[in-house]
């Protein structure tokens, strides 16, 4: 196990500096240059005391210190990903990189990366754990019910709804819920995490913060019931045709134990995937729910980002996605032999 764990945190390793050197050559190509930008804005508080000629040799300056300043005064792509890391010298002889805790200022908000993104994580959070909590426990026992219950119209029934939310793109059910819970209903705010204006604490303040995620919760159970719910009801199938459930039954022992004791332990197997990932994929938040709801979370952060060319608070980001995405595909397989003793790991 050890040996398996040593040779995935190498492969990990390998896998992430390949990942993080191809974004970062994809963003290098972003319309957006932070030293032009700063010494055009340098620029303009002296248009009136410079001739055209000083001017054009100011900007030259002005520019390259700022190429200097932020590590861009040359065109070679692993020069500049090395000066990322912190393991190339700038022009003065120092390191200032993400080994060394600069991990970049974001241009939009002007504040470094790390100060920035604390309330959008707690946000994204929030609402993440809340929602993957209740989707588990809705779709998990939805589906076990649905397989023991084969062909019964509970399970049609439960089937045909969920092929309706299977077949409709979120954002049309964000909308639709909207509409219904908000606008006709009154029964939860539209958007944002508070109510505006008001400086709640303690319980009031919890009270009001859940009727804000409420509806943005309801609305990703929904949108998740029907393909977990039909992942769980296959593989509960799958699960209650093998022998060993038959021999449980042939022992005598209650269908509630046969179900829950012994199909329930193999398919977990196939779900292990989605219960940790779900879980691992809490932080990233949800781009078109959070752009909806007026939620300010991760994913909210991300697409402003982008369209923003914040090119600094963009590689924070996708590092950090790029970091869970790999670590969770470890933390999987290794659910993966604790769920099922017949799985080994290769040495």
């Amino acid at each position: 196990m050890g040996r398996y764990i040593v040779k995935r945190l190498l492969y990990m390793a390998a896998v992430f500096l390949l990942l993080t050197f191809l974004l970062f050559c994809l963003y290098q190509l972003m319309p957006a240059n932070r030293a032009y930008t700063d010494a055009k804005a340098e620029l303009q508080q002296l248009k009136n005391t410079l001739s055209p000629e000083e001017r054009e040799t100011k900007m030259q300056e002005l520019l390259l210190k700022y190429q200097r300043l932020y590590g861009t005064d040359t065109d070679d792509v692993m020069i500049l990903y090395l000066r990322w890391w912190g393991v190339y010298p700038f022009y003065d002889g120092k390191v200032n990189g993400i080994l060394q805790g600069n991990f970049g200022k974001s241009y939009e908000y002007n504040l470094p990366v790390v100060e920035l993104i604390g309330p959008f994580i707690r946000n994204t959070m929030i609402i993440g754990a809340i929602s993957e909590i209740a989707i588990l426990g809705v779709t998990i026992p939805l589906g076990i019910k649905c397989a023991v219950k084969k062909g019964s119209r509970f399970d049609k029934g439960t089937q045909l709804v969920s092929l309706i939310g299977f077949s409709t793109p979120n954002f049309i059910i964000y909308i639709l819920f909207i509409v219904l819970f908000c606008s006709i209903l009154h029964w939860f705010p539209v958007s944002g995490m508070k109510t505006p204006g008001t400086s709640y604490t303690g319980w009031a303040n919890v009270w009001d913060v859940l009727k804000h995620v409420a509806l943005p919760c309801i609305c990703l159970v929904f949108a998740s019931l029907a393909s977990i719910t039909r992942i769980a009801r296959a593989s509960m199938i799958d699960a209650l045709s093998l022998d060993c459930i038959r021999t449980a039954r042939a022992k005598g022992l209650t269908e509630k134990v046969v179900v829950y004791s012994h199909a329930w332990r193999n398919a977990l197997v196939p779900m292990v995937a989605i219960i940790v990932g779900g879980f691992f994929g809490i932080i990233s938040g949800g781009i078109i729910m959070e752009t909806m709801f007026g939620f300010k979370g991760m994913g909210l952060l991300f697409y402003n980002s982008v369209r923003q060319a914040d090119y600094d608070l963009i590689m924070f980001l996708e590092v950090v996605y790029t970091f869970i995405a790999l670590f969770s595909n470890l933390v999987i397989d290794l659910c993966y032999g604790i769920v099922d003793p017949r799985v080994r790991i290769s040495k």
